[in-house]
């Protein structure tokens, strides 16, 4: 029997962790995706008391949608340091929690079509070497062996063999079971409308269900985030687009791991299927932000400018007229939508029916049984903001992950969980808010 909404059950039946709104807690943790969860299980590992606080569901939005990535390859050189310690993370995250997240390490590929193509791997494969990341370039016997016949397409490609990928309608939820064993409070279907200061300082959260005492916030609400802090007079700057995905049936092939094609991205799912989504498309609708935020992001459009589409329609008028500060016994937008759930692009879908027989011949006849979208929030240099706010005492960001979120999520929660406890090993200069904001160059080195 092949259950054809596997994954859009994570958020249309919700998986929901009703428990009671504590008085106070250490750290109050604003959103359910894996950067929040993890967060809040090595929080919960050193013995701190921490409430977690999601609108909808935990992992209902871009962290239960997403590709199922967990890749090194190709990220921004400020990332690489995390990601390299999330990797570890990964490798003995089901062994650790009980249960199977869905890791399996099959390597990266990224194929190319040109010579052009091929050097362009250069600063990557630089990059790498100084990070002693085993990236290879790979000509047709290895492009075969790790993607059957589509390797008849391709001149060559990069590989590393020790990135992986997992799960995302398990991961998340798997961590989200982990934390409350180690005695955090998850509490879902309760908004968190804003926050209380004392001197200057972090010293409580409005919930929608009550208040909780608090000296430390840490905001991971995703593509939510610019909202909630605009609430509370601080500028994020953050714009989003609509990623469109597909699952197809099992079928039994030789394509291996993570394979990213100009015009395909795939990844090999546990069921036997594959996670399938447009290699080279940015869908953004345009809203009022988009014009407050442009500045910011002109060379990050212009380095995508190829692969953007943008449409302007009721998501405008959405945004418009949605509130940006509200009094706290009001209905808040946090509780207008509890969960982000956009249509997916059926233009988009028929492209990929169309190409994924011609670059993976194999997969000419795969039935596709299942399409979501999902909101990937990004920022004007495609690299998160993690740091305390100067302004705000005790509130953190942990935000902003450009598409990027699921593979560093593991290690992003445990930085943040560093950070909050003043002992982080990771330099993170590189993401703090005021970058956007002091005449720091804007620089984008990888994409969405």
């Amino acid at each position: 029997m092949i259950i054809t909404d596997q994954v859009n059950d994570t958020w249309l039946n919700g998986y929901q962790y009703e428990a009671n709104l504590p008085q106070q807690s250490s750290v109050v943790i604003i959103g359910g995706g894996i950067v929040g969860i993890s967060a809040a299980y090595y929080l919960s590992k050193q013995g701190i008391d921490v409430c977690l606080c999601e609108k909808g569901y935990i992992s209902g939005e871009q962290s239960s949608r997403n590709w199922g990535w967990v890749r090194v390859q190709g990220r921004d050189e400020r990332e690489i340091p995390m990601m390299l310690k999330s990797l570890d993370i990964w490798r003995n995250l089901s062994k650790e929690l009980g249960e199977d997240v869905g890791y399996r390490e099959e390597g990266c590929l990224y194929t190319a079509y040109s010579h052009k193509e091929i050097t362009a791997f250069d600063s990557w494969l630089k990059l790498a070497k100084t990070y002693d990341i085993h990236t290879k370039l790979i000509g047709k016997k290895e492009l075969y062996e790790q993607a059957g016949n589509g390797a008849k397409n391709w001149l060559g490609g990069i590989i590393t063999h020790t990135d992986g990928r997992a799960e995302p309608q398990h991961a998340s939820l798997a961590i989200a079971r982990g934390a409350i064993k180690q005695g955090a409070v998850i509490k879902t279907n309760c908004a968190v409308r804003g926050i209380e200061k004392s001197g200057g300082k972090i010293s409580a959260v409005i919930t929608e269900d009550g208040i909780i005492k608090t000296p430390v916030v840490l905001c991971a609400a995703g593509a939510w985030s610019s909202l909630f802090c605009q609430s509370i007079g601080v500028n994020l700057p953050q714009l989003k687009v609509r990623s469109t995905v597909v699952r197809t049936s099992a079928i039994d092939t030789p394509i291996k791991g993570n394979i990213f094609d100009k015009n395909i991205g795939i990844r090999k799912r546990v069921d036997g299927g594959y996670t399938v989504a447009h290699g080279s498309v940015l869908d953004h609708s345009i809203t009022p932000n988009t014009f407050r935020y442009a500045p910011k992001y002109l060379r990050a459009l212009w380095k995508e400018f190829n692969a953007l589409r943008l449409s302007i329609g009721q998501e405008f008028f959405d945004e418009l007229k949605m509130p940006k500060k509200w009094k706290m016994d009001e209905i808040t937008p946090f509780e207008n939508c509890r969960v982000l759930n956009p249509k997916p692009n059926n233009s988009i879908i028929n492209e990929i029916s169309n190409k994924l027989g011609d670059v993976f011949p194999e997969l000419q006849n795969v039935e596709i049984i299942e399409s979501w979208a999902g909101m990937v929030e990004t920022t004007p240099d495609v690299v998160p903001i993690i740091c305390e706010l100067e302004q705000i005492p005790g509130f953190y960001v942990g935000t902003g992950f450009s598409g990027h979120g699921f593979g560093i999520g593991p290690a992003a929660g445990q930085t943040i969980a560093s950070l909050i406890q003043n002992s982080n090993e990771i330099n993170l200069d590189a993401f703090k808010l005021k970058r956007f904001f002091d005449g720091s160059p804007i620089r984008p080195d990888s994409t969405i």
